[in-house]
C-alpha cells in the first residue's frame, strides 16, 4: 500500500471527510482491521483565506508548495491538495515536490466522462465558478461547464466561507443551494459539480433528483484506488 500525502486544513472541516472517506474505502477493500498510510499537513486556514481574499496567490502557493515538501520528506508517495480552490496553485504545489500530485478536477473530469455527462454545472468559491484554473481541466476533457449566475455565486461563496468552513449548517442556505442546483438542471446541466470539499456537508444526492458530483468523496475514493494500485 502506498502512502498518501494530504495538504489540509482549507478547512478541516472536509479535512476530516476526507480522512474518513479514504479509511473507509481501504476497510472496504481489503477488509480487517486495514486502514491506510497516510500523513498529513493541516494548514492555518485563517492564513490561506487572508490571502486568497487579497489575491496574493503566490503566498498560497509558497505555504503548500512547502506542505508538499514535508509531506515528501514524511513518506508520502503521492499527494492530494484536499480543497477545490486551492488547485489554483496546483502547477507550482507540484514543481515543488518529484512524487505526483493528485489532481481533483481530472479526478472529477474521468467520473464525469464515465458517466456520459458531457455538461455539468459548477459550485464552489467565486475563485473556483469564476477563474479559468478549474473550469479548463474539465474543458480540456469535452466537458461544458456552466456557472450560477452573479448573484447566486455572492450566495454560494459566502455560505463556503461564513457558514460551512465554520461548521455551520442552515436550513436556509440549504434550501437556497438546492434552488441553485436545480436552476442549473434546467440551464442543461446533466449533474451539477460540489466543487468545494465543504458543500458535502450541505446538500447530498438524497436532496435532488440532479446528479451531484461530490469532489471529496471522488477524491479520496481515486486516492485509495492509486494508493491499492501495485
Amino acid at each position: 500500500m502506498k502512502t498518501i500525502g494530504l495538504i489540509g486544513g482549507m478547512s478541516w472541516e472536509s479535512t476530516q471527510t476526507y480522512y474518513r472517506l479514504i479509511n473507509e474505502h481501504v476497510r472496504e477493500q481489503l477488509g480487517g482491521l486495514h486502514s491506510a498510510k497516510l500523513v498529513l499537513f493541516s494548514v492555518d486556514f485563517a492564513e490561506i483565506e487572508r490571502l486568497q481574499h487579497q489575491g496574493n496567490w503566490e503566498a498560497t502557493a509558497d505555504i503548500l508548495a512547502q506542505a508538499a515538501r514535508s509531506l515528501e520528506a514524511a513518506g508520502a508517495d503521492f499527494i492530494l491538495i484536499c480543497t477545490n480552490t486551492m488547485h489554483k496553485v496546483a502547477g507550482e504545489v507540484a514543481q515543488a515536490v518529484s512524487i505526483p500530485l493528485l489532481h481533483l478536477a481530472d479526478a472529477t473530469a474521468n467520473t464525469l466522462l464515465a458517466d456520459g455527462v458531457k455538461s455539468v454545472g459548477l459550485l464552489g468559491t467565486r475563485f473556483t465558478m469564476e477563474e479559468s484554473f478549474y473550469r479548463e481541466r474539465l474543458e480540456a476533457q469535452g466537458i461544458e461547464v456552466i456557472v450560477p449566475d452573479e448573484a447566486q455565486r455572492d450566495l454560494v461563496h459566502t455560505v463556503i466561507y461564513d457558514e460551512l468552513c465554520q461548521g455551520v449548517t442552515k436550513p436556509d442556505s440549504k434550501s437556497a443551494y438546492l434552488d441553485i442546483v436545480s436552476s442549473l438542471s434546467a440551464r442543461g446541466a446533466q449533474g451539477v459539480i460540489l466543487g468545494c470539499t465543504e458543500i458535502g456537508l450541505l446538500i447530498q444526492s438524497t436532496d435532488t433528483q440532479v446528479s451531484l458530483y461530490d469532489t471529496t468523496e471522488i477524491h479520496a475514493e481515486r486516492a485509495v484506488c492509486l494508493a491499492l494500485d501495485d
